[in-house]
Formats: C-alpha cells, structure tokens, sequence
C-alpha cells in the first residue's frame, strides 16, 4: 500500500478519540506487562507494514542529530564533522542540530536511506513502539499517529489487547 501524508493523517484523526481514550486508560491503569504488549504489537504491525511504502517521517520529521550521529555518519561520508555540519545542519530553538531541510537529505527517490547502516539515533528508534517504559511515551505516539501509519495501528493493537 502506498501511504500520501494526506491519508496518514485521516487515518489518524479516524482513530483519535480511541486513541487518546486509550492512552487515557493507560495512564490511568497501567498494565504490568505494557511493554511486552507494546512490543508484541510493534512486531506484529511492522511484519505486516513496508516502510519503504510510505517513508513519512524521513520526508516529514527533523530527528534530533547527537554528536555522535555526526561522528558516525561524516565519518560514513568521508568529511570532516565541521564540513558535514555546515552542508547539513542547523541549530533549533531548543539548541539541537537538525536537518536544514526536509524531507532528509539522503532520503532517495525510492524511499531508501543514503545512510541507513549510520543513521541518527533518532531514525533508528523511531517511532518508539518497542521501547521499555512504553507508559512515558503515550503521548509521543499519539503525536506520531500522525505520522506513522504503522502507530495508529500499535495502538489499534494495544486496544484490543487491553480492553
């Protein structure tokens, strides 16, 4: 299926009063084994979901850049981390590096990354759905439904699975 940012984000707002009902439900109740169900609906969603099909965040969302990620991925491209910083960064309001412009700058025409073995951090956990302490990032996947199609249907998941 081929996702438009358009359709992404109707989906969403389909979903939204049950998702933030869940949420609700969540904070309010917290299940013991939240993360393991969070992880077991992340799986289940992204066995089924190509992300080449819709690459949203990459064409969307600026990830916050750690010196690390800057290290690694100059490093990758065989410049110095002060030429990579000049050709591809920018500081924030809140005083992180980020992309000059979206979407990525080594997002390619076909949805691949450039730099996919030494992407951000960032990339690499996004969006978030498999991590431990799930309870503190509810509100961030409600944020990233919007984003991600794969989120809504976690969420989706984690309905069925907790009511």
């Amino acid at each position: 299926m081929e996702y438009s940012e358009k359709n992404i984000e109707k989906k969403a707002k389909e979903q939204e009063r049950l998702n933030k009902d869940l949420v609700k439900t969540l904070k309010k109740r917290t299940p013991r084994n939240l993360d393991q169900l969070a992880a077991e609906a992340h799986e289940k969603v992204f066995s089924e979901i190509n992300c080449l099909s819709c690459a949203n965040c990459c064409k969307t969302l600026g990830p916050r850049i750690l010196e690390k990620d800057i290290e690694r991925i100059s490093k990758h491209l065989r410049m110095k981390p002060a030429v990579f910083i000049d050709t591809y960064l920018r500081i924030d309001e809140d005083r992180d590096f980020v992309f000059k412009e979206m979407p990525c700058p080594f997002l390619e025409k076909d949805n691949m990354c450039r730099i996919y073995d030494v992407r951000p951090k960032a990339c690499r956990e996004y969006p978030h759905t498999d991590r431990k302490k799930f309870h503190q990032l509810l509100d961030l996947s409600l944020k990233n439904s919007y984003v991600c199609p794969a989120v809504t249907d976690i969420l989706q998941e984690l309905r069925l699975k907790t009511s």
